[in-house]
């Protein structure tokens, strides 16, 4: 065992009357423990939450959606099979949009209205899985009467079930010198669904391409494809790739790019996050750097005979500096302990619960990300090295001399 190892274990073992400092160093290893216990189960919560969120978003959107500048494709099939000739394409779906104004009797709320292809529509987003009544395949039919599928909210708003009928007011109608005419279906409500994500369950509504056709008053051709690809992560690179595929008068945009903005923001709070709970690592560094200061005070006289006896200044520096280290290691390991088996137990049992009409999920999301927990250790242990720079430094400038004048 080397002289700075063996000092500083006889100062972490206080005597009795210096058991005030080990309370110091006590909790500042608790507080370091804390703060990378909080870190962790945070920034694993807010990463459970933004991939809940994202799994939402490319669930009932596409990957991928490919759009004409002109407005409408006119050879939908022609484009379908260039699109799925990419090795990275599952499948594609067209797509009609557009908004109209859904009445049931005296209830009437606004809509973004979807025309699919319901057999398409199954292979590439997941909208079938969050059906709570009804299947999509009803949309289609050959009784003549047009169909519809509504959000859970919607339907509460409307008052309206599976079964009973709608009215849909498109305002893509013909111009004439009075005015537009709006075009009007009634439709019958065959399913209902329920994603979690209150702004897609209130104005959501998805019907067949002939509906959308004759609401839109479009007479053939769609609007635009949604793709699915296989790696969800390099989406963009497969848009890109397919923009020089279908050609110039096309646009391909991911589904990152799309939602740019709220994964932007997401992303800057995670960083906010991790600043501010970072704050208690240094509160924590803080009484390391007091608890050394304290032992410095009360072991002057030591010191002092140290360096008489011939230790060097680096050698009088190094002990206080593993005297902070093993504080600070151990705190940083009791915190990710902690910390990974309090996310464990989150997950598993699920026990906190979640208002459905606020988040898009039911229970408490936990996904620990290694990178996160090694950046959370990383930053507990650079701080509370730092904090053992002055204690040491304080200790290697001790003098002798003056020291053990009145000894």
């Amino acid at each position: 065992m080397s002289f700075e190892w063996f000092v500083c274990q006889r100062y972490l073992r206080a005597k009795r009357k210096q058991k005030f400092i080990s309370l110091i160093a006590l909790i500042s290893v608790l507080g370091v423990g804390v703060g990378v216990l909080a870190l962790i189960v945070v920034l694993s919560v807010y990463t459970g939450f933004t991939e809940g969120l994202r799994d939402q978003i490319i669930g009932i959107n596409a990957h991928i959606t490919v759009q004409s500048y002109s407005g409408t494709i006119t050879d939908p099939d022609s484009l379908k099979e260039q699109i799925e000739s990419h090795e990275s394409v599952i499948a594609s779906m067209p797509t009609i949009y557009g908004q109209a104004l859904i009445s049931s009797g005296s209830y009437s709320s606004g809509i973004v209205l979807r025309g699919i292809d319901p057999a398409s529509a199954e292979k590439v987003t997941n909208i079938h899985r969050e059906m709570r009544v009804g299947k999509l395949s009803d949309l289609t039919g050959t009784d003549g009467v047009a169909k519809i599928v509504i959000g859970v909210q919607l339907a509460r708003q409307l008052r309206v079930d599976l079964g009973k009928r709608v009215k849909l007011i498109s305002p893509n109608g013909p111009l004439t010198p009075m005015g537009v005419i709006p075009r009007i279906r009634t439709c019958l409500i065959v399913g209902v669904f329920e994603t979690g994500m209150y702004e897609y369950d209130s104005t959501l509504a998805y019907v067949d391409l002939k509906t959308a056709r004759s609401l839109s008053g479009i007479d053939s051709g769609v609007h635009g494809f949604e793709v699915k690809v296989r790696d969800v992560d390099h989406a963009d690179k497969t848009a890109a790739e397919l923009k020089k595929i279908i050609g110039p008068g096309y646009s391909a945009r991911d589904w990152m790019r799309l939602n740019e903005n709220l994964f932007a923001a997401l992303k800057l709070e995670k960083a906010g996050i991790f600043i501010a709970l970072d704050l208690i690592i240094m509160v924590a560094a803080l009484n390391i750097i007091s608890a050394l200061v304290m032992v410095v005070m009360e072991k002057t006289r030591d010191i002092a005979i140290l360096k008489a006896m011939g230790a060097k200044t680096g050698q009088i520096m190094r002990v206080f500096f593993f005297q902070g280290a093993i504080i600070g290691l151990t705190g940083t390991v009791l915190g990710v302990l902690g910390g990974l088996g309090l996310c464990e137990i989150l997950s598993r049992y699920k026990f906190i619960e979640l208002p459905s009409n606020v988040y898009p999920m039911s229970t408490m999301p936990v996904k620990v990300v290694p990178f996160d927990v090694i950046l959370v250790a990383i930053s507990a242990v650079i701080i509370t090295l730092l904090a053992t720079i002055y204690p040491s430094w304080k200790a290697s400038r001790v003098r002798p001399a003056e020291s053990l004048t009145y000894e």
